[in-house]
């Protein structure tokens, strides 16, 4: 998903890509719109910021932001290439919305079946949608039910993370137990939860006999799925799992960040059931 304004970068990392941004625009001489794709690690409180390339021309995300800040970048990008300065369109600078705007992309999954649906650096999106709220967790919300990933109010979650995402996963798996969630788990992960005091069933692993995760899945006994791969394809155990939950209709997040969002999105549908609806001229003005 991507978000407007940006949610999890501290505000030195958007200072740095907003330099690099106009050194790059200033270097190559771009008028008109320009599209950059940048890539930021973290390490512990470190961050470095990469760039992976550049194009002189619009993007897909150039509508999503139009209708997120309320701003067509396309005729203020036409009339620059015309001879229309910024300063003369009244944009003189950058435009932070008061609210949040939340991108999702949207997947054939399900028109693909057995499909391992972890993504790679290719292209596999049919289309996008958006969510607008006050907050990011409310927009994120809007924007997975917009995607067809409703999100479930009750029920179970099976939890199962790489060796490195597990102990990141323990207060989000608190908060779900906390909201009321039934946690189900792998000996690895439900162990790693244990632990840390979280309540947790122990499922076996798909080699380990039946019933397994995907037994529960066929009898519609898991609502959700929490899976950060530690190998990719289909025919692992993970990536049966994964293609499963797809032909089971059962959302499925395989990234820990995206686990992180689902649960807030989570508590803010708990907070607020019914989600506030509002045209993009109430939101943008």
């Amino acid at each position: 998903a991507c978000a407007l304004p940006p949610h999890s970068l501290p505000d030195s990392v958007l200072d740095e890509i907003r330099t690099a941004t106009q050194a790059l625009a200033k270097e190559l001489q771009v008028c008109g719109l320009m599209n950059i794709q940048y890539a930021v690690k973290a390490d512990g409180d470190e961050y470095t910021v990469y760039i992976l390339e550049v194009n002189p021309r619009a993007s897909r995300t150039s509508p999503f932001v139009s209708k997120a800040t309320g701003r067509s970048l396309a005729r203020i990008a036409a009339k620059c290439m015309t001879g229309v300065s910024l300063e003369e369109q009244g944009v003189t600078g950058e435009i932070v919305p008061e609210y949040t705007s939340v991108k999702e992309s949207v997947f054939p999954f399900s028109r693909f079946h057995g499909v391992d649906i972890v993504l790679g650096p290719e292209m596999r999106s049919t289309g996008e949608v958006m969510g607008i709220d006050a907050d990011f967790a409310t927009s994120f919300a809007k924007s997975q039910t917009a995607a067809g990933a409703n999100l479930p109010s009750k029920g179970r979650v099976f939890i199962s993370m790489s060796t490195a995402a597990k102990e990141k996963m323990i207060e989000p798996a608190r908060r779900l137990s906390g909201m009321g969630y039934d946690i189900v788990a792998t000996s690895g992960t439900a162990q790693t939860l244990k632990d840390a005091g979280v309540e947790v069933e122990t499922v076996r692993k798909l080699q380990e006999g039946r019933p397994n995760l995907l037994d529960l899945m066929a009898n519609q006994e898991i609502q959700f799925i929490f899976n950060t791969p530690s190998g990719k394809g289909a025919r692992t155990d993970e990536g049966r799992i994964r293609a499963a939950s797809v032909s089971h209709g059962v959302p499925c997040v395989t990234t820990l960040p995206g686990c992180l969002a689902v649960v807030a999105a989570l508590e803010a549908m708990s907070a607020q059931p019914e989600l506030q609806v509002k045209s993009l001229q109430e939101w943008a003005g």
